[in-house]
């Protein structure tokens, strides 16, 4: 990681000053993260004081469901010692001079901003309290502010911001490095319960999201692409398609060769979505023989059972001797776990509107990286970056899909093709079937205990995916990855399958699968042993230093805290007076700075059919929790996300295509499934950081270590298969 520090002049920072207005866009440092950002780029955040009062704060970042667009605000609105009453909050266009990065991924939102974001508001208070001290004679010191207004206790004078913002911006602009921030002790808006600002939009059906948008002129697309990624169009019936009353134009493109980027279709524009999908489905598209037909779901668990048998193709780490600590070990264990390809399906599918201007195109796109997605369509299209507009426009759900804009490309040369402005929209079937999916993989492990039951070895045989382009890191595992650096006679090795089907990032990428492998495998271990499961998962910790690694420092003495305070809230020890059939297992993990800790009780009918009574958390993400409610929020969203998946979730690829289609082949987990989530945070003298993924992590393995408890049986396969738990007869 880099640090930039940016020094912009003062017309850079305030760059309109409007009659009774305080305008000021702040330019502050921020660091580049190689997981998200390709290169360091300065942030800015955007303020204006109307003379009413009304101070609106920009939402630089895309929301999608994660809370950004309110929490962001609240950093700024708490150092401005605003009123939250008279806060306004607007989604902000792509613009990278002025804001600099404006992607959402990896948690970071709060990580990157909690200073910078509140510097913003410190700076902006500044100018109004010396505003409001020259226009009183009185000295800045004297000068307090609460609520939106100014107070000068000796004179009883009170001015609001509104009254100021005039005077305010022709201050000048304090050094943002040296402005006063609170102490967190005086904290009025950070650390409160603060409602979704879109929460009464989203409940009333107000037009909010991206399939919300309405143009003049607008028609609807859609686009049909091969079910083997990749394939060329081989021939299609363009006429029955034209045929259809209200069909505006019906053609085929080309297409490239980057899975990621517009791949060849078949396109169909007409007055209504509906009228497009009936005209699409008269297309009887034949498509071209494409090399990934071959690979199968089936073929990759053949050729990782093969693999499991030799040795790895690359050593990432070797630590101690692991092969002779096994071979001397009091006691072995070998198991093979895998997991499968996962889908997003994020409830809005993908869409984008988009509008020719003459050699201008303007987008409204639910997009995570809409600065990446301008670039691909300025290469693609061979058009100007400056000549693309974004408009960042709220999305209905994103975990890391949105993160890949293949549906910009589409629509932006749907719309160069039609001469209109369309509005993409897939279907259910297209989200499903042409997705980057959670990378599938295989773990040949083997670990040993002395008498005493501690682990003196470990080894780990990789069996991943030789996936394509900058997605191929959600296929890999870094060499520090948990429990390297906590078994001193350690080997992770690696080797490679070919793959034609695209991968991605999935909420909590890698960490997801890891942590259902890795602490499941541990809790197997903790059994061999005879020790208490929490117990064993705290020893491998204890005394172990602070390890750096890629994303952050992590400190097992975090862990452990929230650990036992996960197991108290649940009650572990007194667990073996549970019903018969009925457990609790525990997990923990680290992911995206956060560390939290799962308990998971279930209850498993005869049949086989889990249920999962209730879910205890315990999480540590730093010193402060800026918005409570969506903090709670965003831990159950991400438990149940984790459950659903574990539960139900997995992609099959048959003939180099996906089997599943919509929500009766590929399910999720409904509302009455949905379990009790208990939550706790620990504060601890730690930077905040973000929260939208490391809750996630920790629940498959407490789901089926609970199972396990409870029936015996371990699950070393996901999704779960009920088959397996059912009771001997």
């Amino acid at each position: 990681m880099t640090d930039t520090t940016l020094a912009p002049s003062r017309r850079d920072l305030l760059k309109s000053i409007a009659v009774g207005s305080l305008i000021i866009p702040f330019a502050m440092p921020m660091r580049g993260l190689a997981a998200t950002v390709a290169e360091p780029a300065k942030l800015n955040a955007y303020l204006m004081i109307a003379p009413d009062g009304i101070v609106t704060i920009a939402s630089h970042k895309p929301e999608i469901g994660q809370g950004i667009k309110t929490s962001l605000p609240m950093l700024v609105a708490e150092e401005l010692d605003a009123d939250w009453k008279s806060v306004r909050i607007a989604g902000a266009r792509l613009d990278t001079p002025a804001f600099g990065n404006q992607a959402t991924g990896g948690s970071y939102a709060t990580t990157l901003n909690w200073d910078n974001l509140r510097r913003v508001g410190a700076a902006a208070r500044a100018m109004l309290v010396q505003a409001a001290a020259k226009s009183w004679g009185v000295p800045v010191v004297q000068l307090t502010t609460a609520s939106g207004s100014v107070f000068h206790k000796a004179s009883g004078k009170t001015a609001t911001y509104g009254s100021l913002a005039a005077l305010a911006a022709k201050e000048a602009i304090p050094d943002l490095s040296s402005v006063t921030l609170k102490d967190p002790k005086d904290f009025r808006i950070i650390g409160t319960n603060v409602r979704q600002y879109d929460g009464p939009k989203i409940v009333t059906g107000q037009p909010l999201f991206g399939i919300d948008t309405r143009l003049p002129g607008m028609k609807f697309a859609t686009y049909i692409k091969a079910p083997v990624f990749k394939a060329k169009v081989k021939s299609a019936n363009l006429d029955a398609a034209r045929a259809v009353k209200g069909v505006h134009k019906v053609f085929t493109v080309e297409g490239g060769n980057e899975i990621d980027e517009l791949l060849a279709g078949v396109a169909v524009v007409a007055d209504s979505w509906w009228t497009a999908k009936k005209a699409r489905d008269l297309l009887n598209v034949q498509w071209s023989d494409h090399p990934t037909s071959s690979q199968s779901t089936a073929g990759y668990a053949k050729r990782a059972a093969e693999l499991a048998k030799i040795p790895p193709a690359t050593m990432l780490r070797k630590d101690g001797n692991a092969e002779a600590a096994l071979a001397s070990s009091a006691k072995r264990l070998d198991a093979f776990y895998d997991y499968p390809f996962v889908a997003h399906a994020t409830m809005e599918p993908m869409n984008c509107t988009a509008r020719f201007t003459g050699n201008k195109l303007e987008f409204w796109a639910p997009t995570q990286f809409p600065d990446q997605g301008r670039k691909m369509v300025a290469k693609t299209l061979g058009i100007k970056e400056e000549d693309i507009s974004v408009n960042i426009v709220r999305g209905g759900g994103g975990f890391g899909r949105r993160a890949i804009n293949d549906f910009m490309v589409e629509a932006a040369w749907i719309a160069r093709e039609a001469g209109v402005p369309i509005q993409l929209i897939w279907s259910r079937e297209d989200d499903i079937q042409h997705d980057f999916y959670r990378a599938g993989g295989f773990h040949q492990l083997s670990a040993g205990l002395d008498a005493g039951g501690k682990i003196t070895a470990w080894t780990d045989h990789f069996i991943t995916y030789a996936a394509e382009g900058f997605f191929k890191i959600d296929a890999d595992i870094p060499p520090h990855e948990f429990p390297g650096g906590f078994v001193d006679n350690y080997a992770l090795g690696l080797t490679e399958i070919p793959l034609g089907v695209p991968i991605g990032p999935l909420r909590a990428p890698r960490s997801n699968a890891f942590s259902f492998a890795f602490i499941s495998f541990i809790d197997e271990l903790a059994h061999v042993a005879d020790k208490d499961p929490l117990e064993f998962q705290l020893s491998m910790l204890e005394g172990k230093p602070i390890i750096d690694r890629v994303r952050g420092k992590y400190d097992p003495k975090r862990a452990q805290a929230v650990l036992r305070l996960a197991a108290e809230k649940a009650g572990w020890a007194g667990r073996a007076k549970l019903p018969k059939r009925t457990a609790m297992g525990i997990a923990h993990w680290w992911s995206h700075l956060g560390y939290f800790a799962e308990v998971v009780q279930v209850t498993v009918a005869a049949d086989g059919t889990t249920k999962v009574d209730k879910v205890w958390v315990a999480g540590d993400i730093g010193s402060q929790i800026v918005n409570p409610l969506n903090a709670v929020n965003q831990v159950q969203g991400s438990v149940l996300d984790g459950l659903s998946v574990a539960l139900y979730q997995k992609i099959t690829i048959e003939g180099g295509a996906v089997v599943e289609g919509n929500f009766d082949t590929y399910p999720l987990m409904r509302m009455p499934e949905a379990p009790p989530v208990d939550v706790h945070f620990i504060k601890s003298d730690n930077a905040p950081t973000g929260l939208g993924e490391p809750a996630l992590p920790p629940v498959a393995p407490a789901l089926c270590n609970a199972i396990f408890a409870a029936t015996g049986v371990r699950l070393r396969s996901q999704p779960i298969d009920a088959n397996l738990l059912k009771a001997a007869k």
